[in-house]
């Protein structure tokens, strides 16, 4: 069978509270050996951390998700740097920018607020970049809604660091300006909707050792699981729909895309 990596995945989250190790079968049963579990603070890092002890194919990123940056101390970094110490945290992230969900969208919300939130969250950003750069890690980052701003953050870190733009939804010619960078996309079950055709036509135009494979599970369940709690196993309906876009057979995506999370998280890799 093709063997596949879920190189994004919130393990740790209170939807699999009950059937972990079964979502952990099912994801070997469907060919995906390993899994990245993701840190959105420090509490959710050292969770992946401990789930990546309990199991085998389990790895881990340790990071701040930008979406709780108003719970954040003002320095991330020593705690970060002992968490990345850890010899299964392949990562450090999930980190970057998120303006989906502004302040002044809500009630009482005002237009310095969201000043001070995109603040806050490029501070926590630039500080997890150091991070990385001083650990020899890559980073996973979060750029909902906010693709411009994150990358700006980014590019003084691009020499040192490489980055895979996760849960990526942009343009082809974004994909294009991170691969000259030196980083990736990676695309979810966003690829198998029916309005995912620009994602499609952006995975279309990747290079072959550009892009890697995610579920974000809980969320984003390909067809035909879409609007159930998305799992790893999942990975294997992405894959299809990939091979068909790329027009590539299983194993051959299997075999690029492995290549391609090997070198961009090397602790990955048994041989390495």
């Amino acid at each position: 069978m093709e063997r596949f990596i879920d190189t994004h995945a919130h393990l740790d989250f209170p939807d699999f509270a009950e059937d972990l190790p079964g979502v952990i079968e099912r994801a070997a049963a469907a060919g995906i050996d390993r899994i990245i579990s993701i840190g959105c603070d420090f509490a959710s890092s050292r969770r992946a951390i401990a789930l990546a002890e309990r199991f085998p194919g389990v790895y881990a990123a340790v990071g701040w998700h930008p979406g709780h940056s108003a719970d954040a101390p003002d320095d991330v970094r020593s705690e970060l740097a002992l968490l990345a110490r850890h010899p299964k945290v392949v990562a450090i992230g999930e980190c970057g920018i998120d303006h989906y969900r502004m302040p002044s969208a809500q009630p009482g919300g005002t237009l310095a607020d969201d000043q001070r939130m995109k603040a806050k969250q490029e501070v926590l950003f630039r500080q997890q970049l150091e991070v990385a750069a001083d650990a020899g890690l890559n980073v996973i980052v979060h750029q909902r809604a906010a693709y411009a701003a994150a990358l700006e953050v980014f590019l003084p870190f691009a020499a040192r660091v490489r980055g895979v733009f996760h849960c990526f939804v942009g343009t082809v010619s974004e994909v294009r300006e991170l691969a000259a960078l030196g980083s990736l996309v990676s695309f979810t079950g966003i690829l198998t909707f029916k309005n995912g055709v620009a994602v499609r036509e952006a995975l279309a135009a990747a290079s072959p050792d550009g892009f890697m494979l995610e579920t974000d599970c809980p969320y984003l369940a390909p067809m035909p699981h879409r609007g159930r709690r998305c799992e790893p196993a999942y990975v294997r309906e992405i894959a299809q729909q990939a091979a068909a876009v790329r027009g590539v057979t299983l194993g051959e995506l299997s075999t690029v895309t492995n290549a391609v999370a090997e070198r961009f998280f090397p602790k990955l890799n048994p041989a390495a």
